[in-house]
């Protein structure tokens, strides 16, 4: 029994079948994100309290550094699929490629500014 309308079957508009491997990213990303989260307020807390040599030696161990970029890399990835997500439900039809395409962009842009930033800081230290 099919529940498409006959345009929808003749434009070949339907499930996509990737809307699960969607959803479980935005789960595996978020429980990610959670542990991680203790390494970033620690530097954010570093950074507001203590010296700027001492922050410097922090950042610079590997797991810090490793932490520090597993989580923005993570965060942009999960604040991607999140706004695709609502691109998808809320804008027009004739905007929603362009959308989607200018958010993960932005966030591929970002991300990869944030790591440089933190390897530049990380190496110059």
């Amino acid at each position: 029994m099919a529940y498409q309308a006959p345009l929808a079957k003749v434009r070949g508009l339907g499930s996509a079948k990737s809307g699960t491997a969607h959803w479980w990213m935005q789960r595996v990303t978020a429980f990610a994100l959670v542990p991680l989260t203790f390494w970033l307020l620690s530097f954010l807390t570093m950074g507001l309290n203590a010296p700027y040599q001492e922050t410097l030696v922090w950042l610079a161990e590997p797991v810090h550094t490793v932490a520090i970029v597993a989580w923005l890399l993570l965060a942009c990835y999960h604040g991607a699929l999140g706004l695709q997500v609502v691109i998808e439900d809320y804008a027009g039809e004739n905007i929603k490629i362009i959308a989607v395409w200018a958010v993960n962009l932005s966030f591929l842009l970002l991300a990869l500014a944030a790591v440089i930033a933190v390897l530049r800081i990380v190496l110059a230290g």
